[in-house]
């Protein structure tokens, strides 16, 4: 007989129902369960989205995303006098990354340095593994450049459009121009000074509108800064100098018409800018300025009324004061006569002259012609000269020849300027106009200084030291300052720091030019390396290619 397993019989309810409470009833507590989880797994994700919105929509956007405004704020362009553009905004491309939106660290920065090789791994693979909402890659790309990463279609970069400063001129005029930083502001030069005028308050407050920005106009003629810029140059690498350096000076106005040192930068590339021997020798380097400063001993002896050009000097023996002798270079042995002392560069004469003054009535001259006080112009790179703090009577003898005070090229040009007319006028960077010049300028010295100067300057071009900075047709007058340059607390007697300084037309002096040469050595063996001999031929170059552009007429 054929058995049939068990089988329970079901349940009978009342009124005949049937009940099947066994699987029936454990499967309906499953599904209930998975219906009740998948709902809280999607109320979960949605009141995390919902969270994250609400947190979004309190943070600041500026926190995360792009550079504030000003970095792309507008600045006005620089243009010489004559309206040449010396300094303008372009626009350029900067790339950057969202590393949220970052698929591969890895491949992106691989594909990027096949067109930015320069590219920094480990510090970018850190930027695009931040997390962050906003990151800077590259600034300033070119077009070519931005062009090639896009076509790399490498998801979660960008390009945001910036604008960057294109100097024209380059080099030739990047001393007074100046810089600005990768967020376009001026960080130095014309540029920095712009800024201090109020431009950077402008842009923090997204008001420098470039309708309203006028150009700022520069007392620089582009042409002659030219001129200054290639014959420094050229004197640099032709007497073996270290460093070269000139100023053209408006006698008339006070504006600085070019100036410019080498070696130099250039501001589109200025990756060595920051060079030691980067430097702006010309208002930020100090110097003892030798035998320059025979014009300003001269003038203080003639103007204290206690020297006249008929008063005479024993220079026959050196003159010994305390430890120190003060010799003459080319000594003539004999008593002379101030111009002698002026044309034949006497130390001796000059200590003596300065005697004749007096400690007081020295030092307070040179502060009267603003030689030793921290100069005020536009400029920010201005140095501030040095002198002795105690001023003792061997101190007045050598700083009557240019020994014991250092001050600034530009300084010793305002401060001769000041002897052609007998006003001061400190230096403009900015254009101004003769009548703007005369209601700020102060009387220094008096109109027969002035004649005795001007008379002493052209007879040292004819018979002194002077002679080779003469141009035909423009009367130059001036004077040459040959100074040792104190090495580890001593003077070297093998490195010198030369200058010349020249006025024209001597008649009626309208432009002083001064030019210095660092540590030059002969042009050729057996030659001088005197201050005539090199910043002498430097400033004759610069006034016969310039004084024509600077509406000086020739006169046969």
């Amino acid at each position: 007989m054929i058995g049939f397993p068990f089988r329970r019989r079901p349940k009978v309810a009342d009124g005949g129902a049937i009940v099947m409470d066994g699987a029936r009833k454990a499967t309906g507590g499953r599904t209930r369960t998975r219906v009740v989880m998948t709902m809280a797994v999607f109320l979960g994700i949605y009141a995390t989205i919902a969270g994250r919105l609400v947190w979004l929509g309190f943070q600041d956007p500026d926190s995360s995303g792009p550079p504030a405004s000003r970095v792309t704020a507008s600045r006005p362009d620089i243009v010489d006098r004559n309206g040449e553009i010396l300094a303008t905004d372009i626009k350029t491309a900067s790339l950057y990354a969202e590393p949220r939106h970052i698929v591969d660290a890895d491949e992106a920065i691989e594909k990027l340095s096949t067109v930015l090789p320069e590219i920094d791994y480990e510090q970018t693979y850190h930027k695009l593994k931040s997390g962050a909402g906003f990151v800077w890659l590259q600034r300033q790309l070119t077009p070519k450049q931005q062009a090639e990463i896009l076509q790399l279609g490498i998801p979660g970069i960008g390009f945001r459009t910036e604008k960057r400063r294109f100097y024209p001129a380059g080099s030739t005029t990047a001393y007074i121009v100046g810089l600005t930083n990768i967020d376009n502001q001026g960080i130095s030069g014309m540029e920095k000074y712009i800024d201090q005028q109020g431009l950077a308050d402008l842009q923090q407050s997204g008001l420098a509108d470039p309708k309203d920005l006028k150009p700022v106009k520069l007392a620089v003629d582009l042409r002659v800064q030219h001129v200054v810029h290639d014959e420094i140059t050229t004197g640099m690498d032709r007497f073996h100098a270290i460093a070269a350096g000139a100023v053209v000076f408006n006698i008339k106005t006070g504006e600085v018409v070019a100036m410019d040192s080498v070696p130099d930068f250039d501001p589109n590339n200025p990756y060595n800018a920051q060079d030691k021997d980067r430097l702006n020798r010309m208002s930020a380097g100090l110097y003892e300025m030798g035998s320059t400063f025979k014009s300003f001993t001269t003038a203080m002896a003639l103007d204290s009324g206690k020297v006249s050009l008929d008063s005479r000097f024993d220079a026959s023996h050196p003159l010994k004061v305390g430890r120190q002798t003060i010799h003459d270079f080319h000594s003539k042995g004999r008593v002379l006569s101030v111009p002698e002392v002026f044309i034949y560069s006497s130390n001796i004469g000059s200590a003596r002259e300065a005697l004749a003054v007096g400690i007081d009535g020295h030092r307070e001259f040179l502060h009267r012609l603003g030689v030793l006080e921290k100069m005020q112009t536009e400029l920010p790179e201005v140095a501030r000269p040095t002198e002795p703090r105690v001023w003792k009577q061997v101190n007045s003898m050598t700083i009557a020849f240019g020994h014991g005070v250092s001050t600034t090229p530009l300084q010793t040009a305002v401060g001769c300027a000041a002897l052609m007319n007998g006003f001061l006028m400190q230096p403009t960077f900015l254009v101004r106009s003769a009548d703007e010049a005369m209601a700020t300028a102060k009387r220094v010295v008096s109109d027969k200084t002035v004649e005795a100067m001007r008379y002493l300057y052209a007879l040292n071009a004819e018979k002194g030291s002077g002679r080779n900075a003469r141009v035909p047709g423009y009367r130059v007058g001036g004077k040459t300052g040959t100074a040792e340059k104190v090495v580890n607390g001593r003077y070297a007697k093998n490195k010198n720091f030369n200058a010349f300084v020249a006025a024209f037309p001597m008649d009626d002096p309208q432009y002083i030019v001064l030019t210095v040469a660092d540590e030059p050595k002969p042009e050729k063996p057996g030659m001088g390396d005197t201050a005539a001999s090199n910043a002498g031929i430097i400033a004759h170059n610069i006034i016969a290619r310039s004084a024509a552009m600077l509406g000086v007429k020739p006169d046969f």
